[in-house]
C-alpha cells in the first residue's frame, strides 16, 4: 500500500487547474510530493524508471481521492523515452505549468561511471528542453538539490557522496544558465536543497557506503527531516514566491555557511 503524508503545507484549490509533471516520483519525496501537488488541486504526473507497481498504486490513490494522476514510464537518461513521455502529457492535458525536477542519482552500481553526471546534469537540461515546448508564461520548473551538492564548491562532502554531490551541482549551475531565456518566457526557476533526507534511497545507499554517516551528519546537523517534511517544502516551492536569489535552502545550512 502506498503511504502519503497526513498534512500538506499547500493551501486547498492553490494549484486547480494546473499541470504537473515530478520526476522520480513512485516513491520517496517525488510521491509525497505528487501527493501534496494533487491534494492542492493540480492534475498530476507521477513519473517512475522501473517502479511501475508503485507508480499505479499512487496514480490509484489518488483517484480513489478525487484526483487526476497519470503514471508515465521513461529513463530521463534516454532522450527518445523522454520524449515519448512528453507526447503523452500533451495528448493527455495539452500542455505543462510545474515541472520538478526531483529524479537523481549516481550511487547506483552497475550503472556506468558516467551515470552521475548523465543523471544530474544532463538529463535535468534534456528534460527541461522538452517540458518547455508545453509551458507558457506563468510556468514553473523547480530543481531538488542537496546541500552537499548545493555548496560543494565552499565544503567538501564525504568521499562516498562526492561524485553524486559534483554532478548535481554542475546540473544546478547549467539550469541557472537557462534562468534568462527562462525569464523571457514567463517562466521562473526554484532551486531547493535541503540536507541529508533520512528515509531516501541515497541515505541508505551511502549508509551502506559509510556506515555510522547518516547519524554523524544528524549529529552536526542538529536533526534532519524526514520525507513527508522535505517534500513538504519542495511542493511550497510551487506556489510561494521566488527567492531574489531562486534558492530555497530548507532546514540548517550553519555548517555549509560558516566561515
Amino acid at each position: 500500500m502506498v503511504t502519503t503524508p497526513e498534512s500538506n503545507p499547500l493551501p486547498p484549490g492553490s494549484l486547480e487547474g494546473k499541470r504537473a509533471l515530478v520526476t522520480g516520483s513512485s516513491r520517496g519525496v517525488g510521491a509525497d510530493t505528487v501527493v501534496y501537488l494533487a491534494q492542492a488541486g493540480a492534475k498530476v504526473v507521477v513519473n517512475y524508471r522501473n517502479k511501475e507497481k508503485r507508480a499505479v498504486q499512487l496514480v490509484d490513490q489518488l483517484r480513489e481521492r478525487g484526483g487526476e494522476a497519470i503514471a508515465v514510464g521513461a529513463d530521463l537518461t534516454d532522450p527518445a523515452s523522454v520524449a515519448s513521455m512528453f507526447d503523452r502529457i500533451r495528448e493527455e492535458w495539452g500542455g505543462l505549468d510545474l515541472l520538478v525536477l526531483n529524479a537523481s542519482g549516481g550511487m547506483e552500481t552497475g550503472m556506468g561511471e558516467d551515470y552521475a553526471l548523465r543523471l544530474n546534469r544532463d538529463a535535468q537540461l534534456n528534460v527541461l528542453d522538452a517540458a518547455l515546448p508545453l509551458m507558457a508564461d506563468g510556468g514553473r520548473v523547480v530543481f531538488v538539490t542537496s546541500h552537499q551538492a548545493h555548496f560543494i564548491r565552499e565544503v567538501p562532502t564525504m568521499p562516498e557522496y562526492e561524485p553524486v554531490a559534483l554532478s548535481k551541482r554542475a546540473g544546478e549551475d547549467a539550469l541557472r544558465e537557462r534562468i534568462p531565456d527562462l525569464r523571457a518566457k514567463g517562466i521562473d526557476l526554484v532551486v531547493v536543497s535541503g540536507d541529508m533526507i533520512e528515509g531516501t534511497i541515497t541515505a541508505t545507499l551511502l549508509e551502506r557506503a559509510r556506515p555510522g554517516a547518516i547519524d554523524a551528519r544528524k549529529e552536526a546537523a542538529g536533526r534532519l527531516y524526514n520525507v513527508a517534511e522535505f517534500a513538504a517544502e519542495v511542493a511550497l516551492a510551487a506556489v510561494e514566491e521566488v527567492p531574489g536569489d531562486n534558492t530555497r535552502l530548507v532546514g540548517d545550512v550553519s555548517s555549509f555557511t560558516a566561515s
